[in-house]
């Protein structure tokens, strides 16, 4: 599908500033979007929105359709009497970082209060969350009920629970949710508090004509709700234990590979059932957002399998994907959708292909294009309108850290390239992307406010230390909109006619 001609910036909501230690849906979420506008910019790119998981990534969810509960406005749900406004303000959090430690029991405490009061005064919104447990019903019953198993078994994965409840059978099942039936309750409200404000946000930036760009990733922790429901659909064992894992060949960021250890998909179980779960995952994403990246897109075309006994991904195999047949199924279901094909990593023909079939833009990082010669793909004068060009990613370096550690060759090549001399390199990049004819234009906020490594989001294969960033308004100073502004108006990328 090819976009319009737009651009935009990539920033999580959890690095938005707040009092409750992360950023949320709340009040600096509807700010964000008032400065797109008056910059001018037409993307507000995201990172995953599902629950964090190992290493607080939201690339290792426990849940591909629920929803990060500390993206939650606290403040609202005091607006509509469920906490105490005053209460709130009694712990004071770090304004740069997120302190995960803290805010997690934090955050989940008041959403008890909050659900506590809720479930205690009933009232009209009673009936429209009955009308939300309704419609989401196909997964959030199940994940509702692995939340509270959760919470009884601590510290376990699903595989260690009691045996009859880790194999679902049901008469355990159906005396779990009658034993956590309270329990079960506060996550749906969890949910449904999630999918309200979130659903309000996103309308928020659509009306002002800001579209979402979403994130899937292609992978899921092995603990999460949906290997539990369905492990048919996964590479398990007897044990219901990962027989082989998901990672990458060493590359980039990593001599050894990064093994990620996900469950793999037992793909041909999902072609027996016409790729049902796939479809609904992809379909709740196209109601969440307004365009959906994909990420890991070589994996649908091949994979790397790792035995899960590995301890580095080094020694893992290619095994196929599912291919075209996979987005045949979700095409013929949803028809043709506005999807970009995360395709940055080891590229083989086949996974060009797979793209291109289904006319798929593909991702372009300014920040690999100066290691080699003219040949390099990611140079602007290479690309094919149909691409989405980004200074850098979620994975990169900021662009001022990334020029600051680059090897002398590539700074070099990168200012004679930008015309640039490596003042503003931050800046010369995102002119670059800006004027290249990459249909959209992406630009981390940190590439923006021109800061350093201090400011990475993350950095792949490292566990612990990242997903923390967060920036704070008095960062941000007018010329910041203004110049993107202009920048969008001369590139045709905002519909304003150039002064």
């Amino acid at each position: 599908m090819r976009f319009p001609r737009m651009s935009g910036v990539l920033l999580h909501p959890t690095s938005l500033p707040g009092p409750h230690g992360s950023g949320d849906f709340g009040a600096a979420a509807y700010q964000f979007v008032d400065w797109l506008v008056a910059a001018g910019q037409k993307l507000w790119q995201i990172l995953p929105l599902g629950s964090i998981g190992p290493g607080n990534s939201p690339y290792m969810s426990i849940s591909a359709f629920a929803g990060n509960p500390l993206l939650i406005d606290l403040q609202e749900l005091a607006t509509r009497g469920w906490l105490d406004e005053d209460n709130l303000l009694e712990v004071s959090f770090p304004a740069e970082r997120i302190d995960f430690g803290a805010v997690i029991p934090f955050r989940m405490g008041w959403l008890r209060t909050a659900a506590e009061r809720f479930f205690a005064t009933g009232g009209a919104d009673n009936e429209e969350f009955n009308v939300f447990r309704l419609a989401q019903q196909r997964w959030l019953d199940d994940y509702a009920l692995f939340m509270a198993l959760m919470d009884k078994y601590p510290g376990l994965e699903w595989s260690a629970w009691d045996a009859d409840l880790s194999r679902r059978k049901p008469a355990a099942l159906a005396n779990a949710r009658q034993r956590l039936a309270d329990e079960i309750a506060f996550w749906q409200f969890v949910q449904w508090s999630f999918f309200r404000q979130w659903g309000a946000l996103k309308r928020y930036a659509n009306e002002r004509g800001v579209r979402i760009v979403g994130d899937v990733p292609i992978f899921l922790a092995y603990n999460s709700a949906d290997v539990w429901t369905r492990p048919d659909l996964f590479q398990l064992g007897d044990d219901l234990r990962p027989t082989v894992v998901a990672g990458v060949p060493p590359d980039f960021f990593s001599e050894t590979g990064q093994l990620w250890g996900n469950p793999l998909y037992h793909w041909d179980a999902h072609e027996q059932e016409g790729y049902a779960w796939w479809i609904d995952r992809i379909r709740e994403m196209t109601q969440l957002t307004d365009i959906v990246r994909i990420d890991h897109f070589r994996g649908f075309a091949a994979y790397w399998e790792v035995p899960a006994t590995a301890t580095t991904a080094f020694h893992g195999r290619w095994q196929p994907g599912p291919g075209s047949k996979l987005f045949s199924a979700i095409d013929a279901a949803l028809g043709r959708l506005p999807i970009i094909a995360e395709d940055l990593g080891v590229m083989t023909p086949d996974v060009s292909e797979l793209r291109d079939a289904f006319s798929l833009p593909g991702m372009r990082v300014l920040q690999f294009a100066f290691a080699s010669d003219a040949d390099n793909t990611f140079l602007p004068h290479n690309y094919t309108n149909n691409t989405v060009v980004y200074t850098g990613t979620h994975d990169n370096d900021t662009a001022q850290g990334w020029f600051n550690s680059a090897p002398e060759g590539e700074r070099s090549f990168a200012q004679k390239y930008l015309q640039a001399d490596g003042r503003e390199i931050h800046w010369d990049l995102i002119h670059c992307a800006s004027q290249s004819v990459a249909d959209m234009a992406l630009y981390p906020l940190q590439d923006v406010l021109g800061l350093g490594t201090d400011a990475r989001m993350n950095l792949p294969g490292k566990a612990a230390g990242y997903w923390e960033w967060r920036f704070q308004w008095q960062q941000v100073e007018d010329w910041h909109a203004s110049r993107l502004r202009e920048m969008a108006a001369v590139h045709g990328r905002n519909n304003v006619a150039a002064k």
